[in-house]
Formats: C-alpha cells, structure tokens, sequence
C-alpha cells in the first residue's frame, strides 16, 4: 500500500510539473505571436501613398472630399467614384506648406488637424518593449529553478528510464528456457525479495547488484524482465547509451535522479542494458572521456549509496565483461556475475518448445533432431528458426509446420535462401558438385569425422554456391587432436578434389582454407598441441562472447615459426585429403554425377551409393552406420542431453 501511495503521489506531481511546463510554453508563443502581430499591422491601413505634387492636382481638380492633417501624414479621402460607397483613401507626406489651408478652404474640401495622444504611443512602446523580455526572463528563472531540483534544462539530466509497474513486464520465468543455472541465481533474488525475513534472520544480505554477462541473444534482458514478473516489483529499464550526451554531467545527473526515483518505490529493480556503454575502465591510455567517467563516478557512488535491506536491486547486461571497471565489479556493487551461456542440447530442446508453444505443427516434427542440427545457436537464432519455418509452411499452402520446414528454416537462418534465379554454367556445376562431394567423401572414409545429413548445389543468398551440412551424432564439449585433424582434412578435400578431377583449382575454396587455417592456429597457440612448441599458451582470446579474437602474446620470430607449424600442418592435411579420395576416384564420380542431376541429395542417398560403389554391405557394417548419423539410438540420445556443444561444422564450399 506504502508503494502504491508513493507511486500515486509522484504521478500528480509529475502531472502538475508537465501541465506547468506547457503553460509557460503556450503563454510564451502566444505573447510571441502578439508582438509580431502589432509589429506588423501596426499603424497598417488600406490607404495609397502619393506625391505631394498630385495630392495638390486632385484638390485643384476637385477630387478630395477630405483631409486629415497628423503629426506624420495626411490622411486622403477622395470623393466617390461610380459605384464606391466609400472614397478611396490616400496618404502623403507632411510639407511645410503655408497655403495649404488656404488652398483646401477655397476648394471646398472639409479638412481637420488630429492632436497625436502621446500617452498611448508611449504605453505601446514600452509594452512592446518590455513585456518579451520580462517573459524571457521569467522563463529563464523557471527553467533554472527546474534545474535546481534535478531536472536539468528542458529535462535534459533526467532520467527517461522506461518503468513498469508490478507485472507489466509480461515475462516470467516461464517464457526463459536453456538458462536453469542463470534462473536459478535470480530466484533466490526474488525470494529475498517476497520473504526477506527468511534470510535477514540468519544475517544475510540482498545482493546490491546482478551482472548478466554472455553472448548476444542469449536472453540476458528477458531474463531481468523475468525477474520484475516474479518479483512483481517496479522494474526501471533502460540502456547504457542513455546516459551518455554530449554535455559534460548531463550523464551524472541522469543517474543520481534514476537512483532517487528507484528509492522513492523500494522494493524494485533497476536494469541497466549495456552497461559497457558508461562503465569503461577509467585505465585506458589511449584518451578518456569526461562525461562517461563523470556518470561511471556517479554510478559508483550510488550502488554505494544506498543499502541493500531496503529493496533495491540492480541488474546490469553485457558482453563485454573484460572492459568493465574494476571498481564497478567488485563485492558491495555487483555481487553476482550470472553467465548466461549459449544452450546445450537440453537447452536447446526447452528453447525451441517455449518459441513453439504457439505454432501448428504436424506429427513429423522432431524437436531434438533440430536441436542436434542447431549446435552453437542461442536463443534468438532457434526463435528466428521457428518462426521461418512457419513462413515457409504458410507459403507452401500447409496448415501446421512439418520437420522439412524446419530444416529448411535452419538452412535459411545459417547459410542464407536458395537463389534460384542464378544459373551457373555446366561446368560450373560440374566444379561445384566435385567439390562438395568432396568435402562428404572424405568425412565418410574418416573414423573421426561428423556424418553428413545434406550435401546440395543450389546457390544461397549469403555467397555459398553448395555446401555439406554435417550433424554430430552428440553434442560434445571437447574435441580431440584426432577430430581436429580431422576436421582439417574435411575442410581442404573440396580443393583437393578440384584438383584430382580438374588438374587446376578455383576460388572457392577460399572460405574452406580460412576455418582450416583458423583450426589449425588454435591447436598450435592455444590448445597445446605442437610438438615445437609444446604447452606454450601464444595467443590469448580477447572479446569471448563477441568475435572471439585472438590476440598474439609472442614476438616477432616466434610468430614466424607458428606461421610455418601452421603451414605444415595444413599442407599435411591436404595431403591426406588427396590421398583419400585418389583411393576412392570411382566413389567420387559417381556421386558428383549423382549430385549434378539432383542438384541436392541426402546423406542417406549419399551413404546408400558410397556403399554400392565401394562394395560395403551396411548389414555388416552396423558401426559405420551408426556413424553417419541416420538414426540415434535411445542410449545415444540419454547421453547427449547431458553434454555442451560446440558449434555445428559446415563445409561452405563455394562463395
């Protein structure tokens, strides 16, 4: 009730400041428009001026009917015309004329001399005068009393933190899946929220603040929206960037008049989104910036400002967690740093029926085979997967989303549409399909390769002229040097069956060597796994939740001999690539000119020809069948949902 009366007492008071405000505003713009109103009209009549010269013709021909003589003028009116009801009026010059009277008395015309009120003229002038600058004058005051009391000119340093109250959220942890150990750190949040008796009686303290860190898309702001929905508390949002502007302690102001809002409404929650925006570290050579440093001050004071028993709990997001302030992530500011990773299997699987919940879809549809397909993905991508899937159902005439639109989703969401108008030539064909088939080749004859699930020539919109798409028999957290090595020789066998077939090679394997060069540099500056070097650690990853980039930590002539290990390696590997398919031409051509005619084939049709070709019977080969990934078993499946991936490997061969 305390907060509701808060909440109904600020609104009034809000109402009246913004109801103050346009008043001043209204009454200045209209007083504006009076002035130049008189300004312009003033003294303005629809008279004509003439020369004196024919001023004096018109009295000699008899056509004035009347004169007024002013201060400044004389006021013309000539005699009616045809059908006038007036006489057109005109003005003229004062000259010092002594005959004049004389001259309009002999003429007949009625004349009269005004007496100027000078009173008047003067009481206009001052008003005109003074009253615009007594009003600029006014509103300067105002405006700086406003200021005075935080808002800032024009309510430039307060807060424009979107709130809202109670459930307005719409978002409970329900609507959150994939992230159970991030859910699990906020909901003791929100129970000390609800029952804070229960844990200030054995002397533990609500935690000051909350850091959401990891990748973009996983939900880090949907889980602090959450947080507001369970706790069923006023929820402040708002980003980094907003507190930024270009006048030095504008960002400052804006924070300490967000903090004094959030106070007056305790219990509540304050999410600030991109936190990196304003809390930089305050130890970069390179240059500084005095407004951010001003609101990062400012920010610290506050998380220190304020205790911890009364309610208020602040939430932050980023992506960045390495550039942060020391001072902003030590205990007493943000006591949690959450990780909300990318999802496992089981993640995924949850993800994917809370994005579903709401979609039609057929008996075909198998959630975790999309889930084994979509290693690597968050929670954006699988909600995007979904949603494409059911544009692609409503496109085709279908009333629910069966498993192919699925799939066909994930391709679309990982490699682009299929671009049908683009017609390659038929030895461009002909090139392209010895190289994918290639690439699956030689993950069919390696014992630690992925098997292949798709192997197609059909042009995509992201540059991909085909391309092999593989699926893990089981998610994975670690690879060994074998499977590296592996995926080396996967990589490099579409250029190498280029050159078997063609005797020449082309450009599109450019995209295969920079993810062979990229695996076979990490194994040697990160992973450990160069006889050369041995356990050295020579690169370190900078941006994690980002790019991912690694940055070298070794000079000069060491960098030129990771160059020449990487070299090695990689010549090794495409070695191996061109030994395995010259053993295997026949199996090669057979299915390239499979693939040609098709232009996409499945890795069943694919393993269903190798197996002819090469004479194996599948029977007695129930290991490699297993392997190639045409159906899990229940074991297999029980396995997987308890281990984390790595990302799904696909071979894009031609760009």
């Amino acid at each position: 009730m305390d907060n509701q009366n808060n909440q109904n007492n600020q609104r009034p008071n809000n109402n009246k400041n913004q109801q103050g405000i346009s008043f001043v505003i209204l009454v200045t713009l209209l007083t504006t428009i009076m002035v130049l109103a008189l300004y312009q009209f003033r003294g303005a009549t629809n008279s004509e001026e003439i020369s004196y010269d024919k001023f004096l013709a018109m009295v000699d021909k008899g056509e004035v009917e009347k004169v007024e003589i002013k201060s400044d003028k004389l006021v013309i009116t000539a005699k009616k015309q045809g059908k006038e009801k007036v006489g057109k009026e005109y003005f003229t010059g004062i000259v010092n004329d002594v005959n004049l009277s004389s001259r309009l008395y002999k003429a007949g015309v009625e004349y009269k001399h005004t007496i100027p009120d000078t009173t008047s003229m003067m009481v206009l002038n001052v008003l005109l005068t003074i009253l615009p600058v007594a009003l600029i004058v006014g509103m300067f005051v105002y405006m700086t009393r406003k200021m005075a009391k935080g808002g800032g000119m024009m309510g430039i340093g307060k807060s424009n933190a979107k709130m809202y109250v109670e459930k307005q959220t719409g978002v409970t942890f329900k609507d959150v899946a994939g992230q159970d150990e991030a859910k699990e750190s906020l909901q003791e949040v929100v129970d000390f929220l609800h029952n804070p008796g229960k844990y200030t009686s054995v002397g533990a303290k609500l935690p000051k603040g909350a850091l959401l860190v990891g990748p973009p898309g996983t939900g880090k702001t949907l889980l602090a929206k959450a947080v507001a929905g369970e706790a069923n508390v006023p929820f402040f949002s708002l980003s980094g960037s907003a507190f930024v502007e270009m006048y030095v302690g504008v960002g400052a102001s804006r924070v300490r008049d967000l903090f004094k809002q959030a106070q007056q409404m305790v219990p509540c929650i304050v999410f600030i989104d991109e936190v990196d925006a304003i809390g930089k570290s305050r130890d970069n050579q390179m240059g500084s910036n005095d407004e951010r440093e001003q609101t990062l001050n400012q920010l610290l004071a506050e998380m220190d400002g304020f205790e911890s028993n009364k309610g208020l709990v602040l939430l932050a997001a980023t992506n960045r967690p390495e550039i942060l302030d020391p001072a902003l992530l030590r205990p007493g500011r943000f006591d949690r740093r959450i990780v909300v990773e990318k999802p496992d299997l089981k993640g995924r699987v949850d993800v994917l029926k809370v994005h579903s919940k709401d979609v039609k879809m057929d008996e075909t549809v198998d959630l975790e085979a999309i889930a084994l397909a979509t290693s690597g993905a968050v929670g954006s991508d699988l909600a995007n997967m979904i949603n494409e899937a059911a544009i692609t159902a409503v496109k085709h005439g279908r009333n629910a989303v069966s498993q192919s639109d699925l799939f066909e989703a994930v391709e679309v969401v990982l490699v682009g549409k299929e671009k049908k108008d683009r017609i390659m030539s038929q030895e461009e064909r002909k090139i392209v399909s010895y190289h994918e088939v290639g690439h699956a080749l030689v993950s069919a004859l390696q014992k630690d390769s992925e098997p292949v699930q798709k192997i197609t020539i059909v042009p995509r919109t992201m540059g991909a002229l085909g391309y092999v798409m593989q699926t893990p028999e089981e998610e994975k957290f670690l690879n060994t040097k074998k499977e590296l090595e592996a995926m080396l020789v996967g990589a490099l066998a579409g250029r190498a069956a280029e050159e078997i077939v063609f005797d020449t090679v082309t450009t599109g394997a450019s995209n295969d060597i920079e993810k062979a060069t990229k695996i076979a540099r990490a194994m040697i500056t990160q992973y450990g796994m160069s006889e050369k070097f041995g356990l050295i650690g020579l690169e370190s990853v900078q941006h994690r939740y980002l790019d991912g980039r690694a940055v070298a930590n070794c000079g000069e002539a060491t960098a030129s001999e990771i160059d020449k290990e990487v070299m090695k390696l990689l010549k090794g590997a495409y070695e191996e690539a061109k030994k395995l398919l010259t053993e295997h031409r026949k199996s090669l051509d057979r299915i390239a000119d499979f693939l040609i005619e098709k232009e996409t084939i499945t890795g069943k049709e694919f393993m269903e020809i190798f197996h002819e070709t090469e004479g194996i019977d599948p029977e007695e080969n129930k290991e490699t069948e297993e392997r190639i990934g045409m159906k899990q078993t229940k074991e297999t499946k029980e396995h997987t949902d308890m281990e984390q991936g790595k990302e799904t490997e696909e071979y894009v061969g031609i760009e």
